[in-house]
C-alpha cells in the first residue's frame, strides 16, 4: 500500500508554534519506521521545511535516504524565497499525481 505524508506546514497543529516545530521533528523521526511511506510532499509553509536552515533537515534526509521521494512545491518555494537543500522541485501537478495514486495519505 502506497502511503504518502502531506506537510502544509512548518509545524504540527496548530496552537505553540515551538511545541508544533518540535512534535514535528519527532514525528519525522519515527516516520523512518513507515514502511509504506512513498512520498512527503509539502506545500504552503510545509516547504520552509526542505530549507538549508531547517531543524528537521537531517529527518527529511534520512526519509530521503529511505528512498522516500520529497516534493516541494515550486510555486511555494518561490513565493517564500526558499531554495531546497532537499527533495525534488515539484508542481502542483506532481502533487495531485501523487496524491492520486496513493492508497493512503496523511496530513499534518
Amino acid at each position: 500500500m502506497q502511503t504518502v505524508l502531506v506537510l502544509d506546514s512548518d509545524q504540527m497543529g496548530s496552537g505553540d508554534p515551538d511545541l508544533g516545530a518540535r512534535i514535528l521533528k519527532t514525528f519525522l523521526q519515527k516516520a523512518v519506521a513507515l514502511q509504506d511511506l512513498e512520498a512527503v510532499l509539502m506545500f504552503n509553509a510545509g516547504v520552509k521545511l526542505t530549507a538549508a536552515d531547517s531543524p528537521v533537515l537531517q529527518e527529511l534526509a534520512m526519509l530521503e535516504e529511505r528512498g522516500v521521494e520529497l516534493v516541494p512545491c515550486g510555486t511555494c518555494l518561490q513565493h517564500y524565497g526558499v531554495e531546497p537543500a532537499a527533495g525534488r522541485v515539484g508542481s502542483m501537478d506532481d502533487i495531485v499525481a501523487a496524491m492520486g495514486k496513493a492508497a493512503k495519505v496523511i496530513t499534518l
